[in-house]
């Protein structure tokens, strides 16, 4: 039976190191200290938000249905991933507003939400 690859020690909380890899079809093993990829540090909550976040091909609007969660939450939990990967924060925030209005607009024009709607989003955006 597999398991999912620990990297934090369940006692003290500190990484742990990995330091052998044996190959499930020819028992090949190597051993050393290896580390794991920085996706495989993710906690879980933030592993599944990725894969949704990838599903959904970043539209955000589907992120919120697929959740059930805001524009706003899918931001801060999005920079939160970014920081646990080792990327800084980065300036593109301006542009994400902007397609996410455009998103709005789009949704307002097909009739999948209302004028009411529309306009909380567009206001929560400016928060």
């Amino acid at each position: 039976m597999r398991h999912k690859l620990l990297h934090c020690c369940p006692v003290c909380q500190q990484e742990m190191a990995i330091t052998k890899l044996e190959c499930s079809h020819c028992n090949t093993k190597i051993e050393g200290e290896f580390e794991p990829c920085k996706f495989c540090r993710l906690p879980s909550d933030q592993m599944e938000f990725l894969e949704v976040f990838l599903q959904c091909r970043g539209n955000l609007k589907d992120i919120e249905k697929g959740l059930g969660i805001s524009y706003p939450t899918i931001r801060n939990r999005l920079d939160t991933v970014l920081r646990n990967l080792g990327y800084q924060d980065t300036k593109e925030e301006p542009q994400v507003e902007q397609s996410y209005r455009q998103e709005i607009l789009e949704s307002l024009e097909k009739g999948e939400i209302t004028t009411v709607e529309a306009t909380l989003r567009l206001r929560k955006l400016k928060k």
